[in-house]
């Protein structure tokens, strides 16, 4: 193993993921928030950028954290109190923050989707589910009852999966949405699948989903985007040469 360098591991992910293409929410601040002294021996991953997976990622003795969900959702400034601790264990301890949100979970192959579509069984996949003008999810064209569905969603996330029984027992066209998509389940529905997976959704979803026809399974917002994570750290590990490991910090939500 050798030493890599932050900015060309930060540029190649830049254009692995088309970083600068994607469009995304203001406060996901996609690619590298956080600067170290210039290399990597070691790169986290955590679904999510907080005091504690820092922490942890600092125990497993890395220099690059990658995350889903940056450190800028909501406001950080001023840096005093909470902020001024994150920031200081970021720069006492030599860790960088590389973070992607929509450009991992829509990459065609290391993305959220693709990859929970392929721990369900699913290896051909076209895209799905468009907004921000472009497609976010992946679908697939599949009989296969929703009660396997859900026990197939439980294998891959190890969670409890919530099932809305809103559409056939069979289910026949099945979109994949991970995170928090269950809020745009018309939208889904718009789109022709009779079953919608994704992450976690409002209570209105259930009548909702009643309504249109269509199943809802909810796998859990934290469990369904574990993938794009562990997908990227893995290639970047191969390509880079530098261990990585996954920093486990479940919401249950």
């Amino acid at each position: 193993m050798a030493n890599a360098s932050l900015k060309q591991i930060a540029r190649y992910c830049d254009r692995l993921l088309n970083t600068p293409g994607v469009n995304d929410y203001d406060g996901a601040v996609n690619g590298l928030q956080v600067e170290n002294r210039g290399e990597v021996t070691r790169i986290a991953a955590a679904v999510d950028a907080s005091l504690a997976t820092i922490h942890k990622s600092m125990d497993a003795g890395a220099d690059l954290l990658i995350v889903h969900h940056g450190l800028f959702w909501s406001k950080r400034h001023p840096w005093t109190g909470k902020n001024f601790e994150l920031l200081r264990l970021l720069l006492d301890n030599n860790v960088a923050i590389y973070s992607s949100h929509l450009p991992l979970d829509l990459h065609p192959k290391l993305g959220n989707n693709a990859q929970l579509a392929s721990a369900l069984g699913f290896k051909k996949t076209k895209p799905f589910f468009f907004t921000k003008n472009q497609f976010l999810g992946a679908q697939t064209t599949s009989a296969v009852s929703r009660d396997e569905l859900a026990k197939r969603l439980h294998r891959a996330t190890g969670t409890d999966v919530k099932l809305i029984p809103g559409g056939p027992a069979t289910s026949r066209r099945i979109g994949i949405v991970t995170g928090g998509a269950g809020a745009e389940l018309k939208l889904a529905a718009n789109e022709g699948v009779d079953t919608f997976i994704t992450g976690e959704g409002p209570h209105w979803t259930f009548p909702l989903a009643e309504e249109l026809g269509v199943n809802v399974l909810y796998g859990g917002h934290y469990a369904t985007e574990t993938f794009g994570v562990k997908a990227l750290a893995a290639h970047l590990s191969k390509k880079f040469r530098v261990p990585w490991s996954f920093i486990d910090h479940p919401s249950g939500l």
